[in-house]
């Protein structure tokens, strides 16, 4: 509420400025204007506090995690101000590739070997300066996954690298096969419902520290089609042997996409056994650790109907945060929101929690 404070009177002195100097010139001929925009920027601000900004939904399966999201990680509970000039779904989805910041980040890479002879590109970050974790062997681990067309070089993993060192962990980002610029070894990629290739990374990671802490966050689950057959088209080569990729390439939605090719690669019989085997529904009731969610409601992508809420009511391990406001990846806040977001606040709070407080979840 103090930075939206802040925000709303820096505008105002702007404005105010601005628009003395209108009138001081002959701006409505008159003080009318000024009186008029000064009434609907109050207006508008009303309608913000009253309707945009709000406290997140908090969703568990357990009075236990909810008491240690409620103690540990206070921002699932806070009101969250979306941008004042912002707040609209598709406004925060498309400007925040724009508008955040990169922050610089060295990656060391990795190549690592899968069972059908594949590989798999790993970009390190390891924190070598950490002063709270100098001993690199218990140094926590924190794996990255970005969206399916995503990698490492993405602004909202970027930012989460950059938490990261702040609280001396390490970080390894997990690109999907073909993304990063590796080649593909074999005629495969990947898809939402299939996880050989995360097990695989998450052994490898885990045998290379076994005495670190271990977490992992993902973001999204999918993107643009432009991007999504402009990594195919690089390695079509390898697939005309099994599927008709001058089709593939004609697809104009994701679904058109998936149907004519991650369904047909992976082996479903239809598209709807794939989006029914890749949905959340399956698989949350079995979830074991402690797993938090944030979703917007006004996401296009993974809009308020399709969120498994009642599922996650049944499982203890289990809380989702879901926001009024926010799109697909977006959670800006702030006048301008460069530096940092409301799921950056969120994954920091969470992955600290989680590191220094974890124990607590176990013996509750």
């Amino acid at each position: 509420m103090q930075r939206l404070a802040m925000d709303l009177r820096m505008l105002s002195r702007e404005l105010s400025l601005y628009l003395e100097h209108q009138v001081r010139v002959g701006f409505f001929g008159s003080g009318v204007g000024l009186s008029l925009i000064l009434g609907f920027s109050v207006a508008y601000a009303c309608y913000y506090l009253s309707s945009i900004a709000k406290k997140p939904q908090l969703v568990t399966g357990g009075e236990s995690f909810s008491r240690f999201l409620q103690n540990h990680c206070p921002v699932v509970t806070e009101t969250y101000y979306p941008t004042v000039w912002c707040w609209e779904s598709r406004g925060q989805t498309l400007l925040r590739p724009f508008i955040t910041s990169k922050p610089s980040v060295q990656y060391r890479n990795e190549l690592i070997k899968t069972a059908d002879g594949g590989q798999i590109s790993l970009d390190w970050f390891d924190n070598c300066n950490s002063r709270c974790y100098m001993d690199a062997t218990t140094r926590p681990t924190i794996l990255l996954l970005p969206g399916l067309t995503g990698t490492s070089k993405e602004s909202y993993i970027l930012h989460m690298i950059h938490l990261s060192e702040d609280l001396g962990y390490r970080c390894v980002v997990f690109n999907n096969r073909g993304v990063a610029g590796e080649n593909l070894l074999t005629p495969r990629t990947y898809c939402c419902a299939n996880t050989e290739d995360l097990e695989t990374v998450i052994h490898h990671v885990h045998s290379l520290y076994p005495s670190a802490p271990f977490l992992a966050a993902g973001v999204s689950m999918g993107g643009e089609v432009v991007l999504l057959t402009a990594s195919f088209r690089r390695h079509r080569h390898m697939f005309v042997k099994q599927i008709d990729m001058d089709h593939v390439m004609k697809a104009k939605s994701i679904r058109e996409f998936d149907k004519r090719f991650t369904s047909v690669m992976f082996g479903y019989q239809t598209i709807d056994d794939y989006y029914t085997d890749a949905s959340p529904n399956r698989r949350l009731k079995s979830v074991g650790i402690p797993v938090l969610c944030l979703n917007s409601v006004d996401d296009v992508f993974s809009p308020s109907h399709a969120i498994p809420i009642e599922t996650a009511k049944q499982n203890p391990n289990v809380a989702l945060v879901l926001t009024s406001y926010g799109g697909h990846i977006g959670f800006l806040e702030g006048l301008w929101p460069r530096q940092s977001t409301y799921m950056d606040r969120v994954f920091k709070q969470f992955v600290q929690a989680m590191v220094e407080h974890g124990h607590e979840l176990s013996s509750m």
